[in-house]
């Protein structure tokens, strides 16, 4: 699909308008790289129209998901009022974005976002996600354990101890809020989990998995303890040469909540919000509620689970 400048300018108005309600009289950064200089440029054309505070900043695209940005650019985020980040990799669970909020600055990034991606999240109906969304944290919110299951041998129990589940309905109006977008789920950094999961939908560097292409990872107390495929094995264990054992770290539970998402396109910002799909992370959750640093945060999707909340069976929303 072709986009022309037009296109990108309506998703930028709702990014800028809709979701961050950018204000006259405060600074906006866009943070972007060399592979999403398109989509940074029409985010920045927009907050010129509303505010004479707006910067832009390009870097060369990260090698990982959640790798630090170059200082200049975490600086700058931390001193910006609001932020808007179209990266190639991942910015989300990175101390810069953690830093800048808790300076105040509120934001989004728009990890591995590509054009279409943008065009097709970005029209959405955040009311409804809003909803959605609120619906799930009150269904999961206060159980002490989650459990899903799927046909195809997902058997996981996530503890949240004294962690809490965060919604992502794209309304980062609020100084230091942060979303990603496009935007749709609930998540938590569980205290512990223990089971087994198999993605069967989404998960890099593969992108959207074949039929019988599924990835079985094995979790014991907290941490995987085995992975299937060799690829994303390769990577936590790069990663585990800086940080050790936290490199294996079960990071993450999340439910998509965005109905508008009708399939799955091979996008792990996009597909994670899908309505009726749960997504499960490997690696870092500092920046979700947890205590574990590592340089990569690695989510796989899974279609059609069921979800539990201490026993009861959670009805999930549904494209």
């Amino acid at each position: 699909m072709t986009t022309d400048d037009s296109d990108l300018r309506a998703a930028s108005e709702t990014a800028v308008h809709q979701c961050l309600d950018l204000q006259p009289d405060e600074s906006l950064l866009v943070v972007t790289d060399d592979k999403r200089q398109r989509i940074g440029e029409a985010l920045y054309e927009v907050a010129c129209d509303v505010t004479d505070d707006a910067s832009i900043i390009r870097y060369p695209p990260g090698n990982q998901h959640g790798e630090e940005p170059p200082a200049p650019v975490a600086a700058a985020m931390a001193e910006a009022d609001a932020f808007l980040a179209p990266t190639t990799k991942s910015l989300s669970h990175t101390r810069a974005r953690g830093t800048a909020c808790d300076a105040g600055a509120r934001g989004a990034t728009l990890p591995g976002i590509t054009e279409d991606v943008f065009l097709t999240g970005l029209d959405a109906d955040y009311d409804l996600i809003y909803d959605h969304s609120k619906a799930m944290l009150d269904a999961v919110g206060d159980a002490d354990e989650v459990r899903v299951t799927t046909e195809k041998g997902t058997d996981i129990t996530f503890v949240r101890g004294d962690r809490e589940w965060l919604a992502d309905t794209g309304d980062i109006s609020d100084s230091g809020s942060f979303s990603n977008l496009p935007a749709g789920e609930i998540f938590l950094s569980p205290e512990s989990a223990t089971g087994t999961y198999v993605v069967d939908g989404t998960m890099m560097p593969h992108g959207l998995l074949d039929e019988g292409q599924d990835l079985r990872f094995e979790v014991e107390d907290g941490y995987v303890t085995e992975i299937s495929d060799d690829d994303i094995r390769e990577q936590v264990e790069a990663a585990a040469e800086e940080v050790g054992q936290d490199a294996f770290n079960l990071a993450e539970i999340g439910i998509g909540t965005n109905v508008g998402v009708t399939e799955l396109v091979g996008s792990v910002l996009l597909d994670e919000k899908a309505a009726g799909t749960v997504h499960i992370a490997i690696g870092d959750d500092a920046g979700i509620g947890g205590d574990t640093d590592a340089p990569l945060h690695l989510d796989g999707i899974i279609r059609d689970p069921t979800v539990y909340a201490d026993g009861e069976e959670v009805d999930l929303p549904q494209p």
